[in-house]
């Protein structure tokens, strides 16, 4: 007797042994898998930072570390100088690097040669000394004579002149440049009077201390800030160069403040209007945010 045809319909689709096994193998990787992917899926959209290397040891690293730095200094070590390289990119660069109020832009030899023939001593008198827009040693008080003589003759070198190296200063001598001593001569041109070497007037002891207290105010907690003003900032922000707010002063500091602090390190890293990027430094953005919200600080 045969079967009715409908039954032939139903056949199981497993008809040997091997296709058993290989379904009874996928019954259980399946799901082991889509639980596996699920798992990771969850955990991938909790997790901090996801997509980014926030919590990398370097990332970490950096969050943690102090804001102010130290080092051990042996205080019977020579002292080193810094290279006529250092002390432009460091301080003169802010000026010399754009051609900002006046100063010959580096590598510039147009605008050098008139400087150039002053020679090297009224050159360097009047980097020290300061003259014009430009304040004694380029607003870096911290400079030796000696390195200012090497920061000149590196820019005149790279600008048509031709100078020696300053020989630097024996141990424990007073370290200023072999030339230094000699008196600038007075030729006609503007740049080889040294009139802004004038010792400055004494002032009322009110008046010091007026000035004295935005500074005061602004050292708390930010050396780094402090550090980078010194020793690039104050160049320009100490008088108000070029338009720069100047330091302490909270009516020219203002309009900026009103910008946000955002707004006011992102023109600080891009350069604006007489500024050149980063101040012509190499700070890093930490950094600079650091010595913008010191400024802004003694501005309050």
């Amino acid at each position: 007797m045969s079967l009715p045809e409908h039954a032939h319909g139903h056949e199981s689709a497993i008809k040997t042994p091997r296709q058993l096994l290989v379904t009874v193998i996928l019954a259980f990787l399946i799901p082991i898998a889509v639980i596996i992917l699920l798992v990771n899926l969850v955990g991938a959209s909790i997790r901090t930072g996801a997509g980014s290397d926030s919590q990398s040891g370097e990332a970490i690293a950096r969050r943690i570390q102090p804001v102010a730095g130290f080092k051990l200094v042996d205080a019977d070590a020579p002292k080193v100088f810094k290279t006529g390289e250092q002390v432009f990119q460091s301080t003169c660069s802010a000026c010399h690097g754009t051609g900002v109020a006046g100063a010959p832009k580096f590598g510039d030899k147009d605008a050098w040669a008139k400087y150039i023939k002053l020679g090297y001593e009224s050159l360097v008198q009047n980097a020290i000394h300061g003259i014009n827009a430009m304040p004694p040693k380029g607003g870096n008080a911290s400079l030796d004579d000696f390195e200012v003589a090497r920061a000149v003759v590196y820019m005149t070198n790279h600008s048509g002149a031709n100078f020696d190296e300053p020989k630097e200063p024996a141990a424990g001598d007073a370290a200023k440049p072999e030339t230094a001593a000699a008196p600038a001569a007075a030729p006609q041109a503007a740049m080889a009077k040294p009139a802004e070497a004038k010792p400055a007037e004494a002032k009322p002891a009110a008046a010091a201390q007026a000035e004295a207290k935005p500074a005061a105010q602004a050292d708390a907690g930010n050396a780094v800030g402090k550090k980078l003003y010194e020793s690039v900032c104050i160049t320009c922000h100490s008088i108000g160069l070029a338009g720069a707010p100047k330091f302490g002063d909270k009516a020219s500091w203002e309009p900026f403040i009103k910008t946000g602090l955002d707004t006011m390190l992102k023109n600080a890293i891009n350069g604006v209007n007489a500024m050149p990027p980063r101040g012509g430094s190499q700070a890093s953005d930490e950094e600079l945010k650091a010595a913008i919200q010191y400024m802004v600080d003694a501005a309050k």
